[in-house]
């Protein structure tokens, strides 16, 4: 694959990320049979529909996307994965706007509230997750693909290496916010889906690829790795009782991160292109625009950044910020 198609997926996977945000917040909450006609459907909602949140402009992204985009700005700040400088910015994100567009937070989950008001006082982040230890909402899902991204683009040479960091970090991102096991598995497997995708694997082969070698590391006995990377028999545990990925991929759009990530990869085997992609997981209702960023993302990469239609790029607001993270990743000083 050449380094221009390598450029497409990777933009592909942020924007989509973004837009698939951005178009599912004015229909967040609302029953399937509420919204609007797939045909209707757009980043405009049609005229006589209610907005979720009436005061916020079309083509804005969301807490999913600032999140993401604190998370690649770390990445490329620290030049590795940071917990610390993450948590950091996250507060930063919630308290004075950071990565937010026109710097408002109009959208935050409890859990997530909860636990950075936790670190405010003081708690380490690695336990801020788990302040509700049941806690099993998307939140973590929803921001972790720069992670995938950047190990892509900057991460070892040595593919199995690589490969485990990418999982590690995927663990790590979680423990500010979600810190339960199932959210860690979650985000790592989705983190893997990604990676082949941007490998260039198709839908079904990206999925199978991306559970065959999660299931792999959880089983396997290594040496020579750095801490984390033994034997994870609990992580096997809520991959398979949880997760449950020998069963067809079904999801409804809500909340919960089993059913977020099961949704995304439901529509991602079934979607004709990355519009078709992003509106099927609207048109599921409840969490509109986790849905969508989630799917979003993967249909990106898949589609790249051509398969996005350009009138959603052209109405997405701050673009160019978006645009200067994907310049600074491709730096490689």
């Amino acid at each position: 694959m050449s380094e221009r198609s390598h450029r497409e997926r990777v933009a592909g996977g942020l924007y989509g990320l973004l837009i698939g945000d951005a178009l599912g917040v004015p229909y967040e909450f609302y029953e399937a049979e509420e919204l609007p006609s797939y045909e209707k459907l757009d980043m405009v909602p049609p005229f006589g529909f209610r907005k979720t949140y009436p005061k916020v402009a079309a083509g804005t992204w969301s807490d999913d996307g600032a999140q993401a985009l604190c998370l690649a700005d770390c990445l490329i700040r620290q030049g590795t994965f940071s917990l610390k400088a993450y948590s950091d910015s996250l507060l930063a994100w919630y308290e004075e706007g950071v990565w937010a567009v026109d710097g408002i937070v109009f959208d935050v989950g409890i859990q997530t509230a909860n636990a950075l008001n936790t670190y405010k006082r003081g708690e380490v982040p690695e336990k801020c997750g788990l302040v509700n230890p049941e806690g099993k909402g998307n939140g973590a899902l929803m921001r972790v693909l720069p992670l995938a991204l950047w190990h892509f683009v900057r991460g070892a040479e040595d593919p199995e290496r690589r490969t485990r960091e990418l999982v590690r970090d995927a663990h790590s991102q979680c423990l500010i916010t979600h810190g339960h096991l199932c959210n860690q598995v979650c985000s790592a497997l989705y983190c893997l889906v990604t990676l082949e995708l941007l490998k260039g694997a198709d839908a079904r082969k990206a999925i199978e690829e991306g559970v065959r070698t999660l299931r792999r590391i959880y089983r396997e006995k290594r040496t020579g790795f750095p801490e984390g990377f033994g034997e994870q028999p609990e992580y096997e545990r809520e991959l398979e009782w949880s997760v449950r990925p020998d069963l067809p991929w079904e999801g409804g759009g809500t909340g919960y991160v089993v059913d977020c990530l099961r949704s995304a990869f439901m529509i991602l085997e079934q979607a004709s292109g990355y519009e078709d992609a992003v509106k099927r997981a609207v048109l599921l209702g409840h969490d509109t625009d986790t849905t969508a960023c989630v799917t979003g993302g993967l249909a990106g990469i898949l589609y790249g950044l051509p398969g996005i239609p350009k009138r959603w790029l052209q109405m997405l607001r701050e673009r160019e910020r978006a645009e200067a993270l994907l310049a600074q990743l491709w730096r490689k000083e």
